[in-house]
C-alpha cells in the first residue's frame, strides 16, 4: 500500500514548470477578461459571483502577497488594497460596492506584480523552507489563479447577452459499449498524498483506508439518463430527496438542471449565452448534491463517497500503488481528460480511453466535477498550509466533496488526490456526478474488505 512519488525533478526544471504554470493561468486570465468590455467588468452577473475585475486584482494580490512578500521579503506594493480583495472579509455579493481598482488599474497591477514574480523565480531557492521546497509557492499560486479562472468561467455562464467565449468541441465517439458499472475490489488503499509537491494541505497527508468492494459507474451519468429521471416526475416525489433538497427545490420552484428549460417536446440549454438543444450523450451538468442524489436514490443506487472515489481513480490492483492519476503517473495530455477550458463543454460519456484508471473506469478526471457522497471534513494528521482559511475554516458544516475536476480545470489543479468543496444546493459550478452500488450476494462476487 504505496502511493506513487510526485515529480522528481532538477532547479531549472522545476523553474521551467513552475514558469509554463503560470504563464498559462495568466493567459487564460486575460482570455476571460479581454473579451468583454470594461463596463461588463464591473458587473455582478449575480450576487453568487464577483464582478470580473475584482477576480483580475484580487488574482494580482495573492501573487503578491506570497510570491513577493513571503517568498522574496519584499515591501508591499501596494498596503493599502490588501483588505479589499480579502475573500473573507468581504462576502461576493457585497464586492461590487466596494472602491475597486477599475480595470486597466487592475491589469496595469497584476502585469507589475508579474514581472516581478518572474524576477522572483529566476533567483529564489527551490528548497529549504516548506513555502519554498520544489517551489511550491508558485505552484500554489499557479493553482490559485486557474482556480479563479474557473469561478470566472462560471461568471461569463451566468451572463446574459452575446457570446463572448468560443472553443472547438471535443472529438466526438460513437456511442460507448462498455460495461455500465465496474467492481472496485474490496482491500486496503492509500488515500491522500505526502509526496506530491504541489498538493494542497486537505489533500495530505497520505494514510491508509480498508474500503468494501462496491460498483462504479463507468461513466458520469448522462443527459438522457437524467432525461428519464425527469420523465418519471423525479423532482415531484418526494421519496427521493433529501428532506432539506425537497424544501429547496419546492421552495424555488426547481424541476431540471439549471440552464436547462422544456420546449416542444425535447430540453435546451443555455450554455455561454448560446441556446442549444441538451445533448443527450453528455454528461449532466450544473446539477446540486441534492438532485444528484435523488437521482442515486431514484434509480436504486448512491453517490460513491469520496474515499470510493478515490479508490476509483488511483488504485493500481496489480501492484496495490496508488497513481497520481487514473492513467498513471504522468501529468495530463488531451488524450487523457478534458481540462483546461481546451472546450467549453463536456466531452460524451465514454471519451478519453487513454485516460480511464485500471479497472476501465472512464472520466474520472475532467469534464464535470463529480458530487460524493462525503463532508468535507480533515484527514489524520492534517497540519493547516500555509493559511488556515484556504481548507481548515471549511471543514465541517454542510460542504459536499466534488472529485475529478471538469473542463473548465486546469490542469495544475486537478490529480486523483485534489479536493473540491461545494454547498448541497450549488448549481452554478461545473458539476456533475456518478453512482455506486453496494456489493450483494447476487452479484457472486468478494463483499468485504480483503
Amino acid at each position: 500500500m504505496t502511493e506513487s512519488a510526485g515529480p522528481v525533478e532538477d532547479t531549472g526544471a522545476l523553474r521551467e514548470r513552475a514558469r509554463d504554470a503560470l504563464l498559462a493561468a495568466r493567459d487564460r486570465t486575460a482570455r476571460l477578461t479581454d473579451c468583454v468590455e470594461d463596463g461588463e467588468l464591473t458587473t455582478q452577473v449575480s450576487p453568487l459571483m464577483s464582478p470580473l475585475v475584482w477576480d483580475l486584482a484580487h488574482i494580482g494580490n495573492q501573487e503578491e502577497q506570497w510570491l513577493l512578500r513571503a517568498v522574496a521579503g519584499r515591501e508591499a506594493m501596494r498596503p493599502e488594497i490588501d483588505p479589499l480583495y480579502d475573500a473573507f472579509e468581504h462576502p461576493r455579493a457585497s464586492r461590487p460596492a466596494l472602491p475597486l481598482l477599475p480595470p486597466a488599474e487592475a491589469r496595469s497591477y497584476a502585469a507589475e506584480v508579474r514581472g516581478r514574480a518572474m524576477d522572483v523565480l529566476d533567483s529564489a531557492p527551490l528548497a529549504g523552507s516548506p513555502l519554498t521546497d520544489a517551489g511550491f509557492a508558485f505552484g500554489m499560486i499557479a493553482q490559485h489563479e486557474q482556480q479563479h479562472d474557473e469561478t470566472m468561467l462560471i461568471t461569463h455562464q451566468l451572463r446574459t447577452g452575446r457570446p463572448v467565449l468560443s472553443a472547438p468541441d471535443p472529438e466526438p465517439v460513437s456511442g460507448f459499449t462498455g460495461p455500465a458499472e465496474v467492481l472496485v475490489p474490496g482491500g486496503p488503499f492509500t488515500m491522500g498524498t505526502s509526496t506530491e509537491p504541489w498538493a494542497l494541505d486537505n489533500e495530505r497527508p497520505a494514510h491508509h483506508r480498508l474500503v468494501p468492494s462496491f460498483f462504479l459507474d463507468t461513466t458520469p451519468v448522462t443527459n438522457a439518463a437524467y432525461q428519464v429521471f425527469l420523465a418519471d416526475g423525479g423532482y415531484d416525489d418526494p421519496r427521493w430527496w433529501d428532506p432539506r433538497g425537497w424544501e429547496h427545490i419546492r421552495s424555488r420552484a426547481i424541476a431540471a438542471p439549471l440552464f436547462w428549460r422544456r420546449e416542444g417536446g425535447g430540453w435546451l440549454r443555455r450554455r455561454f449565452a448560446v441556446t442549444e438543444p441538451v445533448p443527450p450523450d453528455e454528461p449532466v451538468l450544473h446539477v446540486s448534491w441534492f438532485e444528484a442524489d435523488a437521482y442515486a436514490r431514484w434509480a436504486g443506487r448512491r453517490l460513491p463517497t469520496e474515499t470510493e472515489w478515490e479508490k476509483a481513480a488511483r488504485l493500481d490492483p496489480a501492484t496495490g500503488r496508488s497513481r497520481r492519476y487514473p492513467w498513471g503517473d504522468d501529468d495530463p495530455a488531451p488524450g487523457h481528460a478534458n481540462l483546461g477550458q481546451r472546450h467549453l463543454r463536456p466531452a460524451p460519456a465514454g471519451s478519453y480511453p487513454a485516460g480511464q484508471s485500471p479497472l476501465g473506469v472512464r472520466q474520472l478526471i475532467g469534464d464535470v466535477w463529480e458530487w460524493t457522497s462525503s463532508g468535507f471534513l480533515p484527514y489524520p494528521g492534517f497540519t493547516a498550509f500555509p493559511y488556515r482559511e484556504y481548507s481548515e475554516v471549511f471543514f465541517g458544516g454542510d460542504h459536499k466533496v466534488l472529485r475529478g475536476g471538469s473542463f473548465a480545470v486546469g490542469p495544475v489543479a486537478c490529480r486523483g488526490t485534489f479536493r473540491n468543496w461545494d454547498h448541497p444546493i450549488r448549481r452554478q459550478i461545473f458539476s456533475g456526478f456518478r453512482t455506486a452500488r453496494d456489493v450483494t450476494p447476487a452479484d457472486g462476487v468478494p463483499m468485504g474488505v480483503g
